[in-house]
Formats: structure tokens, C-alpha cells, sequence
């Protein structure tokens, strides 16, 4: 497939950037480096466009709602890559109006509604890629006959700032920094089991420092459920993640339910040592005594005992971080385009013959 032939038309109206708006810039940009013209769709507010903003070849269109008032700018579209839900609703509306040939990404875990409509959406795409083995298992249930490759998410390559990492250390000076990033929101990501294992790990030690980074509707709860704890700081959305990861002595994620999880690759791939709950997606990344430990969706004493571990066996630490490290190289940007971009020539090809 080359530039001159196919453009690519990405769909992601999600109103802020998380795991999948990254992706989704990982995967524009990669295709971008191979010549590869695109087109991304989202909504006025888009922090995903602002993101994207000097991609070479890559038209980004913001329209408004309703969207359908905006589907004549579609009618020439040659393939559509719908990247979340409002996504998705958009491009099966397009394929039943101009029959324009769609790709779903489904990033998350959460069961798929059992409707016409929804069914709809899995059953009339040509693909309907999952991050995981878990998320595949989830689409078989609405639609058992659909295309279901399994593409993972690929790891990040942050760029790291000594001077910044050395910055956070310093402010963290004879601690131990242990860190969690996602959404502050504990129906998914869990971090109230975190916060409980922090105030048993509080009577024991007071060489521990945890920072959370991210914002959330539960912030002001888990706050609350922090008062009185002296090692635990809520930094919210920061840009240089990187830099925070690379300070960090080591990594909790006690999600209740997860898609995959890529920014656990993006802490493997800096050799973090990793503590991350056996729940949906994780065990494709996180293999348990290999490159990580594995606990227990809400099991508190787990992630405890888990942490006491890890910091007291720092060969064991060693040892799954490096093996971690190599494992990410399963997980780079390349892998995942050259994935995408062999559906898409099979999609190309295919309308030829048509």
C-alpha cells in the first residue's frame, strides 16, 4: 500500500487523552514515516488533534455535534479506523449510507451491550481488533462470526530528561518512590486497594513515598481516604511522564478491570519493577514471576505483601525488571503498524475485486 492509492481515515471523538488517544498518535505517526496519507476526525475540544498537530500527510477535520450533520465530509472516505465508541457509532452509519469499507480498535474490557445496534457495529466491520485474548473473548459474544485479530498496544518511547528525573528524585530524597498512573477512578483502575495496603505499609516503614499521576472523578474520595497519610502525593496529568517513571523505584496497578494496560509496557521498557492485578488484558503483558507479580483483583494484603517483597529482594526485582524489558520489544510501534497495515492492504485489495 503506498500513499497514492489509499488514505486512511482515523475516527476518535473522545474528549480528553488517554491510553487509546495515545495509541491512536502512535499508530498516525507511525504510518506517516511510511508515506502513508491519513486523515483524522474528531471533536472541536480535541486535545488528540492538538496532539497530532504536523504530522506530514495526515488531514485532521474537526467537525461538531450532532456528527451526522457533518457526514457529507466522509463520502469519499476509502477506509475507516474507528478507535472508540462514538467512533464506532460513526462509522457503521457510514458504511450503511456510502458502504465505506471499517476497522474497530476496541481498547476496553467492559461487557458489549447485547442490542441490534451494537451488535450491528461488530458484525458489519471488516475487523474487529483487540488489545487482548480478554477483550477478543468479549467481542465473540455479540459477534461470533466477526474477524478478531489481537493487536496489542505498543509501548511508548517516552523521552526522558535527566535533569527532570533528577528533579523529581531530589524531591523525593530518601524515599522510595512507588508510583501508579491511570485515570483516578476505582470501579476500573482500583486504586483504593492501593490506598488501604499504604496504611498498613505506613506502620511498618517510613522510607516509602507513593505518587499517584492522573485526575479522576474519584480524586476528592481517595483523598479523603489518604488523610492523615504524610508519603502520598496526587500530582495529576503532568507531560513528562517519562521523567516520573524514570524516577520511580517501583510500579503498582490494582485494576478491577483492564483492556491491557500499555502503560504498564511504558514502565516495563524503563526497567520498573511492576505489581499489577490478574484481571483482563494483564496477563498478556504481565506474566507472574517473570516480568512481574501478579495479585488478586481488591486483595489488599496482596499488593502489600507484594511491595514488601519486592523492595526487600532486590535480585528478584532485578530479575523481573530485565526480563520485563525484553519482553516489551514484543510490543514496539512497528510491530503493531506492520499489523494494521497488513488489514488494511487485505481491505484494499479486497475492494478492488468488488
Amino acid at each position: 500500500m503506498t500513499s497514492s492509492n489509499f488514505v486512511i481515515t482515523h475516527l476518535n471523538f473522545s474528549s480528553g487523552y488517554r491510553g487509546g488517544e495515545r495509541q491512536t498518535t502512535l499508530l498516525i505517526q507511525e504510518l506517516a514515516q511510511r508515506d502513508v496519507h491519513q486523515q483524522l476526525f474528531t471533536r472541536l475540544d480535541s486535545e488528540l488533534a492538538r496532539r497530532c498537530t504536523g504530522i506530514k500527510n495526515l488531514e485532521i477535520i474537526k467537525i461538531d455535534r450532532p456528527y451526522i450533520l457533518s457526514f457529507a465530509k466522509f463520502k469519499s472516505a476509502q477506509l475507516l479506523h474507528a478507535h472508540e465508541t462514538k467512533g464506532v457509532q460513526v462509522a457503521l452509519l457510514l458504511n450503511k449510507i456510502y458502504r465505506t469499507p471499517y476497522i474497530i480498535t476496541r481498547r476496553v474490557n467492559n461487557k458489549i451491550k447485547n442490542n441490534a445496534f451494537t451488535k450491528a457495529m461488530y458484525r458489519h466491520s471488516s475487523y474487529n481488533v483487540a488489545l487482548s485474548h480478554a477483550i477478543k473473548a468479549a467481542i465473540l459474544q455479540v459477534a461470533p462470526q466477526s474477524n478478531i485479530p489481537v493487536i496489542p498496544s505498543a509501548q511508548t518511547d517516552f523521552s526522558i530528561n535527566p535533569a527532570q528525573v533528577a528533579k523529581i528524585k531530589q524531591r523525593f530524597k530518601g524515599k522510595l518512590l512507588i508510583g501508579n498512573i491511570g485515570e483516578l477512578e476505582n470501579r476500573d483502575k482500583g486504586q483504593y486497594y492501593l490506598i488501604e495496603a499504604i496504611k498498613k505499609l505506613a506502620l511498618e516503614r517510613d522510607d516509602l513515598h507513593f505518587i499517584f499521576l492522573g485526575k479522576g472523578p474519584d480524586e476528592q474520595s481517595y483523598r479523603q481516604q489518604a488523610k492523615g497519610l504524610t508519603n502520598v502525593t496526587f500530582e495529576g496529568f503532568v507531560d513528562n511522564v517519562g521523567d516520573y517513571i524514570a524516577a520511580m523505584d517501583l510500579f503498582v496497578f490494582p485494576s478491577l478491570n483492564e483492556g491491557l494496560g500499555s502503560i504498564l509496557l511504558d514502565v516495563m521498557k524503563l526497567k520498573v519493577p511492576v505489581i499489577a492485578s490478574n484481571t483482563g488484558g494483564i496477563p498478556d503483558i504481565v506474566k507472574d514471576q517473570q516480568t512481574g507479580l501478579l495479585v488478586e483483583p481488591q486483595d489488599i494484603d496482596g499488593i502489600q505483601q507484594s511491595i514488601q517483597l519486592l523492595l526487600a529482594d532486590q535480585t528478584l526485582a532485578s530479575q523481573l525488571s530485565e526480563a520485563a524489558y525484553l519482553h516489551t520489544l514484543n510490543f514496539s510501534p512497528t510491530s503493531m503498524t506492520d499489523a494494521y497495515q497488513a488489514l488494511y492492504r487485505t481491505i484494499y485489495t479486497q475492494s478492488l475485486h468488488k
